[in-house]
């Protein structure tokens, strides 16, 4: 089957609005096939799931890196970095 407007079959077409990003989280990569993820999303990409005893933050090259949220949506791109680290714990929030 050809798309009449641009003489592409639909596989073609569709093959052009594919998304494919490599991420890392915590040094091993991770094929995306999403323009955005949350940190849910993103926090089940690795066997076994990285679970509420860590935290999720994103690599900011020169700067400060950023704690993600569950519930918050990262915008995909190649070399997007990840890692995990102990969860904050509040002291006296027993």
């Amino acid at each position: 089957m050809t798309n009449e407007t641009d003489g592409t079959t639909h596989e073609e077409h569709h093959h052009k609005h594919h998304h494919h990003f490599e991420i890392q989280i915590d040094r091993k990569h991770y094929p995306v096939e999403k323009k955005e993820l949350t940190g849910h999303e993103l926090r089940h990409l690795p066997h076994p799931p990285i679970g509420p005893d860590r935290d999720l933050f994103e690599v900011i090259p020169g700067g400060s890196d950023r704690k993600i949220a569950d519930d918050q949506i990262v915008e995909m791109r190649n070399g997007l970095r990840f890692f995990t680290a102990p969860a904050q714990i509040n002291p006296g929030s027993r």
